[in-house]
């Protein structure tokens, strides 16, 4: 399952099961809702979106000057979700379906990163995935997901950010403006497909708790 990241010409995925019943999937279900997954139950790019616009030399400087990690890749907890417990979510393409069937989810390429002021950190994830790999089920229970649930990123560099979920909402597959960032926060956006139609997309959205972002050793919160 891949990702078509709209607002900047990239892959999006995701998914919701609205009002699940289920703590557990139901079995039946399950092998129901696999058996017509899509291949690609993607975003659909407008017409007339705009490329990718990339970085120019001095913003690079800058970016290397305030201590931006090279590695893009996210450890992430999400207490409401069983299944997202110290997760590895790579910085990866929308079309790179190894990083989707290996990985609980996939910090899509293009989007924010944490440690920005203002960003939209985009995580996608399987909602059935493939049996005995780390994406199977692994965004089943993202409708569990309550405002005020809070969601625990670390970075490369051992920072660590506390995200609280303050929006939960559903949007239509060609819904770009998901991908892109809010006016003066710094969010993180969960995405994954609805069943049994994936004709949806389920958004929860948090935002970083101010004075929350420490080291992994165990210092002050700054």
């Amino acid at each position: 399952m891949s990702l078509l990241l709209i607002g900047v010409g990239l892959a999006l995925t995701a998914t919701f099961f609205v009002g699940s019943p289920f703590t557990n999937p139901a079995p039946a279900a399950v092998e129901r809702a696999q058996g017509e997954q899509p291949e690609v139950p993607a975003i659909t790019p407008r017409s007339g979106d705009k490329p990718q616009v990339r970085l120019s030399d001095a913003q690079r400087r800058e970016r290397r000057a305030a201590n931006v990690p090279r590695d893009r890749t996210l450890r992430v907890t999400i207490p409401a979700m069983k299944r997202v417990e110290n997760a590895t979510i790579p910085y990866a393409g929308a079309f790179d379906e190894d990083a989707f069937k290996n990985h609980a989810g996939v910090h899509v390429r293009g989007t924010g990163s944490p440690w920005q002021r203002v960003a939209n950190v985009y995580i996608a994830g399987h909602r059935l995935g493939y049996v005995g790999t780390p994406s199977w089920l692994a965004f089943w229970d993202l409708n569990k997901m309550e405002v005020g649930d809070k969601v625990f990123v670390t970075d490369s560099m051992g920072r660590r950010y506390v995200y609280r979920v303050f929006r939960e909402f559903i949007v239509d597959p060609d819904d770009v403006q998901v991908t892109r960032p809010l006016k003066g926060k710094n969010v993180l956006t969960l995405q994954t497909c609805t069943l049994p139609d994936y004709s949806q997309r389920l958004i929860v959205r948090a935002e970083l708790v101010k004075g929350t972002v420490a080291s992994a050793a165990g210092e002050d919160e700054q």
